[in-house]
């Protein structure tokens, strides 16, 4: 299975509309103080974003095909990019009232998320450069 995205900047900033497997659309940019105008997160934040909701969605689908009612759940991510390599610190936030059982399985299904894995796997990047014409706006 093949996933798409495709980045068209808005504007001259450094704002770009992202179109996600051609059903959404999200906007990216920079802060302030990098050139942007703050309106939308940067991209390297989006792995952090990315992560955090793989990991709390795997949890809520297990829960809700178990059929269990749990309450809250949060997942907070932090990642450190100055780091070599890269580290990821994850906080799991579940209810206090789960059975220690529920909790193992949780923290397991927590561990499948297919973001984490692929992160774990790793990746290669095949690049190649598309001369296109220039698009004008209409005058």
């Amino acid at each position: 299975m093949s996933m798409t995205a495709t980045a068209r900047r808005i504007g001259n900033g450094l704002e770009h509309e992202v179109d996600v497997n051609g059903r959404h659309t999200i906007i990216t940019d920079e802060p302030e103080r990098l050139g942007g105008t703050d309106r939308g997160p940067a991209p390297h934040e989006l792995l952090a974003a990315t992560l955090a909701s793989c990991i709390a969605t795997m949890v809520a689908m297990y829960v809700q095909h178990r059929g269990w009612e749990i309450g809250e759940t949060t997942v907070e991510v932090d990642y450190d990019t100055e780091s070599v390599p890269r580290r990821f610190f994850i906080d799991l936030h579940l209810p206090s009232d789960l059975t220690s059982e529920q909790q193992r399985r949780l923290e397991r299904v927590a561990r499948t998320c297919p973001v984490r894995r692929a992160l774990e796997t790793g990746f290669t990047f095949e690049e190649r450069t598309v001369a296109s014409r220039a698009q004008r706006a209409a005058a």
